[in-house]
């Protein structure tokens, strides 16, 4: 089903201005963008767009009061300083499972996190990058290896008290 015949079916007989979640889950987009999505989603605060194989933002409408977006399993790789400036108030972003190679196509979101130091940001959510794998498997190692060493400590305590 294409996303602008989804997006009617979600509506549900409801104006655009009155919805406050959007979930357009495995719909196809044409030419990876976003179609039928537009300014007058202006109560949107939860938006769904996973696996409807987008390649671009740059067709996303402004949407201020958008705190949570859910982009996984897409093809995005870049132009993601869109969402600066189009959802300025975004707390939870989801980017998994997208062609993102490496940190530096983040950075915008990043200038956006220290700008709005505060509240704003708080989880940028990129599962599918090596040197997050990587870090999480040396953390798990020491994780274990502390486990093991506390383990070894009680076990001698006990030893010792018998």
């Amino acid at each position: 089903m294409e996303m602008k015949k989804r997006i009617n079916l979600e509506l549900r007989n409801r104006a655009p201005e009155e919805v406050t979640e959007l979930v357009l889950d495995n719909c196809l987009c044409v030419n990876g963008e976003i179609e039928g999505l537009n300014d007058t989603f202006k109560k949107l605060e939860f938006l769904s767009m996973a696996n409807v194989e987008l390649s671009s933002l740059a067709r996303l409408p402004s949407l201020n009061k958008l705190r949570k977006l859910e982009l996984s399993d897409n093809i995005i790789s870049g132009g993601l300083e869109v969402l600066a400036e189009k959802c300025p108030n975004l707390t939870y972003l989801n980017l998994s499972g997208n062609k993102i190679k490496d940190l530096s196509t983040v950075e915008a979101l990043m200038e956006m996190k220290m700008m709005k130091m505060k509240t704003k940001m708080k989880l940028v959510h990129l599962k599918d990058m090596r040197k997050r794998r990587t870090r999480t498997r040396k953390m798990r190692t020491r994780m274990k290896m502390k486990q093991a060493q506390n383990w070894e400590r009680e076990k001698r305590k006990w030893v010792s008290l018998i």
